[in-house]
């Protein structure tokens, strides 16, 4: 079941046109679910995102995180999914709510798909990392295996700025040895017309662009579900 938390401010991260922005087989995910259950309990994939991961704009069970909950039915995990993603977070919002989220949830796998807020408000890069490997050291100390989903940002933002920020959360996984996600929104904001895969405003995704990502995360989640 998926349980949808607050969902609050628009996500706004600028986007012009020029937006830089596999299924497993049943058998791998049966063992998985077996040793979860060794371990007495199913999987709980909690994860913590902005409006990208909150449905922002779209009808309720459309958005990748709702789609994830299908791809794991289809896969016969019996794995919970808690979608705690809020519109318009940072990572300094999701840093400071981690922590009860890990106590009253207490996940198996946490996926961080957080950092577009702090470029958009302009944020120190240092802050980002910072809060990156916050979040990352605690849920890995909590028990929990962690997924990074990163973000791009178009070019005017500056080159060099836009370099550093799309290399923040590689660098944060293997510091920390943990999975990432590159680029959440490749072959949406990437195509020769991005625009036909936003809403109106250009910011965010149609429903129609929330199964590539997922495709996006589902290659490296599942490696984690095993």
């Amino acid at each position: 079941m998926i349980r949808n938390l607050q969902q609050r401010r628009h996500f706004i991260l600028s986007a012009s046109i020029g937006l830089v922005v596999g299924l497993c087989a049943p058998t791998a995910f049966a063992q998985a679910a077996a040793k979860a259950g060794a371990a007495g309990r199913a999987p709980v994939i909690l994860v913590l995102g902005d409006s990208l991961s909150a449905e922002y704009g779209l009808a309720r069970g459309t958005g990748w995180v709702a789609l994830l909950e299908k791809q794991l039915a289809q896969d016969k995990l019996a794995a919970t999914v808690v979608n705690a993603s809020v519109s318009g977070e940072t990572t300094s919002g999701g840093r400071s709510r981690l922590a009860a989220l890990l106590a009253q949830h207490k996940p198996t796998h946490v996926v961080i798909e957080l950092g577009g807020n702090d470029a958009l408000r302009g944020l120190p890069l240092k802050n980002t990392e910072e809060n990156l490997t916050w979040m990352t050291q605690t849920a890995q100390k909590a028990g929990a295996k962690v997924l990074l989903v990163g973000m791009q940002v178009p070019p005017n933002y500056g080159t060099d700025y836009a370099n550093k920020f799309a290399g923040l959360f590689t660098s944060v996984a293997q510091t920390h040895k943990t999975a990432v996600v590159p680029f959440f929104l490749k072959g949406v904001a990437d195509g020769p017309d991005p625009t036909r895969l936003f809403q109106p405003d250009r910011i965010h995704p149609r429903a129609e662009a929330h199964p590539q990502m997922l495709a996006n995360v589902w290659p490296e989640l599942k490696k984690l579900l095993r």
